[in-house]
């Protein structure tokens, strides 16, 4: 059995004993590939440094985290994008739309969304986007870019069934995580009804802990949990969501 965490910041972890550890859990569980998306350019070389310790487990993806647009966005991503060129990467990464914590960049945040679409695209590369509170807005802007070359992971999905369709029609993948084990979430009566060829697994640790270690900072071994549960909602066994999942990121990250 071979599961992907195709989104984790493991890389926040620097004690290299630590980080050691929480590779070995993943290991233990099976979990052998892990996507890598920094948020600014100073995450940049943590997340370098964690593929150079681990190179045939971690993969590297590189963008400016909505949340990380300020008024020197532009600067920000041109560091980012100068990295680029140190490290093969698998994905831009994680791009998008916040709009939980600050409204007022709505109009920065679109552009930069934008402009690393374009990146993206002249890359061949996939995007992985990160939504909050933004889904019409993500949407609006995916809408305008569309063509042959966009393609990706909506990250963190917790949308309807009807917005989920939508992802899905736009050739995207959903990265499901800790939520669908939330119970009062809602999104396990989502993920019960879209085809496992349409889902990829993701933890986004140390964010979004799945139960039953809620309330704890999330890792990636936990993964495990995530794809217990969507077995459970599809009525199969965790081998074939592991291997199903793990195919589909393939597909996405070429790799």
């Amino acid at each position: 059995m071979l599961l992907t965490d195709t989104h984790t910041h493991l890389y926040y972890e620097t004690d290299n004993t630590k980080r050691t550890e929480l590779i070995q859990r993943c290991k233990d569980n099976n979990i052998n590939r892990l996507f890598l998306p920094n948020v600014d350019a100073a995450s940049v070389s943590m997340v370098y440094s964690l593929e150079a310790a681990f190179p045939n487990m971690c993969f590297p993806m590189l963008g400016l985290h909505p949340c990380s647009v300020k008024e020197d966005w532009e600067e920000e991503l041109s560091q980012i994008q100068a990295a680029h060129n140190q490290h093969k990467i698998y994905a831009i990464g994680e791009i998008g739309i916040d709009l939980y914590w600050d409204k007022t960049t709505l109009p920065q945040q679109i552009q930069a969304f934008k402009k690393q679409i374009a990146w993206a695209k002249t890359l061949k590369l996939p995007i992985v986007i990160h939504c909050r509170d933004a889904f019409d807005q993500v949407f609006e802007v995916l809408q305008q870019e569309q063509d042959e070359h966009l393609r990706g992971i909506f990250h963190c999905f917790t949308g309807t069934f009807e917005q989920a369709n939508k992802v899905i029609e736009l050739g995207f993948y959903l990265g499901i995580g800790g939520v669908v084990t939330y119970k009062n979430s809602g999104l396990d009566k989502v993920v019960a009804q879209i085809d496992l060829q349409h889902i990829v697994l993701e933890t986004d640790s140390p964010y979004l802990t799945p139960v039953p270690y809620r309330g704890k900072p999330n890792e990636s071994s936990y993964l495990i949990y995530v794809a217990q549960k969507v077995a459970e909602l599809h009525q199969t066994d965790i081998e074939t969501v592991a291997a199903i999942t793990t195919e589909n990121s393939k597909k996405v990250f070429g790799i």
